[in-house]
Parts: C-alpha cells; structure tokens; sequence
C-alpha cells in the first residue's frame, strides 16, 4: 500500500465523519471491460444499493482495462470484484453480482 493510498483512504473516512452518518456505503466495482458479465455486476450491484441503501451509499465503478494501476493498487486479482471500504470493516465480493443474499452479508445488511 503507497503512501496515496493510505491519505485517500483517511481523507475519505474523514468526509463520512464530517457528515455524522456513519451508515453512508462507499464501494467499489472493479470490472474488466464493457463485458456481459460487467454490464450484469454493474447493473446488479445498483438495483441491491438502490433498494436497501438509497441515498445512503457511493459506487464508483472502476474499469481495470482503462485503469490498470487503480487494480494494483487495490490488488485486483479477479474482476468484476466489489470492495466495500466504508463503513468499516472493508470486504471484498468477487463475482457477478447476482445473489442478492450473498451480497446483503457482505454489505453487512443481513446476519450471515
């Protein structure tokens, strides 16, 4: 982990602390090109943040294609993978996106 890294991430847990809402879901989709199996996580991942975390979360959706360094960093070993860093603690989700259950444990929205 560089140096950046580590002072973006504490920038951002600064901004949600600032807002005095803990709850606020800052994620991350990490997909490999335009693909069917992209477009499907990209499409998945909203329609489960709109219905359980509406107006309460971030996605940024982050192509490893036309962002290699950005999967380095984050150390992106399989795509389309969904990294939950806030609020802590930071999961990681690898897959499509499909099992809407699987995906509510690891957003922490439902007990395992």
């Amino acid at each position: 982990m560089n140096e950046t890294e580590i002072t973006d991430d504490t920038e951002e847990f600064d901004k949600s602390l600032q807002k005095g809402d803990m709850q606020t879901y800052l994620l991350r989709l990490y997909i490999a090109g335009m693909t069917d199996k992209s477009a499907q996580a990209v499409q998945n991942i909203r329609k489960i943040c709109e219905e359980n975390l509406k107006g309460r979360y971030e996605l940024e959706v982050i192509d490893i294609l036309q962002q290699p360094e950005l999967a380095y960093q984050a150390q992106i070993i399989a795509a389309p993978t969904l990294i939950k860093k806030l609020p802590l603690p930071l999961r990681r989700l690898i897959g499509d996106m499909s099992i809407k259950e699987r995906i509510l444990v690891g957003l922490d929205l439902r007990p395992q």
